[in-house]
C-alpha cells in the first residue's frame, strides 16, 4: 500500500501563463485521485484474496472450482463495505462529515450494489461463463469511466462556484 502510496503522490510541474503575462509554475498530480483509489488502492488492497483465488485456480485446474478463494473475495469485499464504512463513521464521534463529491459517491455506491447482484447472477449456475468475466470487466472500466466523469464534473462545477464567490467578493 506504502509503494502504491508513493506511485500516486507523483507531481509534474506545469507553467501556465497568467492573465498578466507572466508565467506560473504549477506542481499538479499525474493521478486523479479518483482513478487511484479505484484501481491502485484497490487492487493493493485486495491483493492477497486475488491471489489466494488464482492458486485455487491455477492447482485445480479440470476440477470443481475451490470455494476459498471467491469467498475471501467477497467476504472481504462486504467487510470492506460494511463493518470498515461502520467503524470509520462510528471513530469521527458527533463530528458530522460531509460527503465532498456525490458524484463519485452515488457513482461507487451503485456498482458497489451492483457488483453484488451480479455476483449473484453470474453464480446462479454455479459457473462463470467466459461472457459473465469479460462482461465483469467491461463494467469495472465503465465505473471508473463514470466515476472520473462524476470526479471531473465536480472540479469544474467546484470552479465555478470559486469564480462567482470571487466576483462577488471584487
Amino acid at each position: 500500500m506504502e509503494a502504491i502510496e508513493v506511485i500516486t503522490s507523483k507531481t509534474k510541474l506545469v507553467v501556465i501563463p497568467d492573465k498578466d503575462g507572466k508565467s506560473i509554475e504549477l506542481e499538479i498530480p499525474v493521478w486523479n485521485a479518483t482513478i487511484a483509489n479505484l484501481t491502485l488502492m484497490a487492487l493493493g488492497s485486495s491483493a492477497p484474496e486475488i491471489l489466494l483465488s488464482v492458486v485455487g485456480v491455477v492447482t485445480a485446474l479440470g476440477e470443481p472450482a475451490d470455494e476459498l478463494g471467491p469467498s475471501s473475495i467477497v467476504g472481504s469485499a462486504a467487510f470492506n463495505l460494511l463493518v470498515i464504512s461502520a467503524v470509520s463513521i462510528l471513530s469521527i464521534g458527533d463530528d458530522v462529515k460531509k460527503i465532498y463529491d456525490m458524484g463519485v459517491f452515488f457513482t461507487t455506491m451503485s456498482f458497489s450494489l451492483f457488483a453484488y447482484v451480479w455476483l449473484f447472477i453470474c453464480l446462479e449456475d454455479n459457473e462463470v461463463s467466459p461472457t459473465e468475466a469479460w462482461l465483469t470487466l467491461v463494467f469495472f472500466v465503465i465505473l471508473v469511466v463514470l466515476a472520473f466523469a462524476a470526479d471531473k464534473f465536480n472540479e469544474s462545477r467546484m470552479k465555478k462556484i470559486e469564480e462567482v464567490e470571487d466576483q462577488e467578493k471584487a
